[in-house]
């Protein structure tokens, strides 16, 4: 398995670790932020550190689900590989915290706790995890959901065996 592969396997799933199950009632105005962003999204950026940067190309739907949650399912392609992820973000009333869930067909599910400042909620994810080889992977990702019309997903591995980095950024519209 190549190296760019492992990358889009992990950090593609990281950012919709975010969403597990949460059944709490939000308050109206978290639901209605939430509910801006239901549609069809559309991203594009570059895979960058190996040994050539590689196009990056990824589609996201969030629709509505029940209680107040969004859910979405994305699918990413790189030159080789396509992954698919899908989860769910809902706000956590007795919590007063944004939360979303996910899973990736890479074998990735996480959590993440959103903070939210001004028009934008941020989703950021630090771990260490074991790459399908066994090495072990330093892994950060952020979603960021900005004024309803933009949807930004960050992404960060470093393979601790070789140090070798990838980055890719992948700024969303409807």
């Amino acid at each position: 398995m190549t190296m760019r592969f492992k990358f889009i396997a992990m950090t593609v799933a990281l950012p919709m670790m975010a969403l597990l199950p949460i059944s709490v009632p939000a308050a109206e105005a978290e639901l209605a932020l939430l509910g801006s962003y239901v549609g069809s999204w559309r991203g594009e950026g570059a895979l960058t550190g190996g040994d050539r940067n590689e196009p990056f190309r990824c589609r996201l739907t969030v629709a509505n689900g029940n209680q107040g949650k969004i859910n979405y399912s994305g699918r990413c392609t790189l030159v080789n590989a396509t992954l698919s992820i899908s989860g769910t973000i809902a706000y956590n009333d007795s919590a007063n915290q944004y939360e979303a869930a996910m899973s990736s067909n890479a074998g990735f599910t996480g959590l993440a706790i959103g903070q939210q400042s001004g028009g934008q909620i941020s989703f950021d994810l630090k771990e260490r995890q074991k790459d399908r080889t066994g090495s072990d992977v330093r892994i950060g990702s952020r979603i960021l959901l900005e004024g309803n019309d933009s949807i930004t997903v960050d992404f960060e591995v470093e393979f601790n065996d070789s140090g070798e980095v990838l980055t890719a950024s992948v700024p969303f519209s409807q």
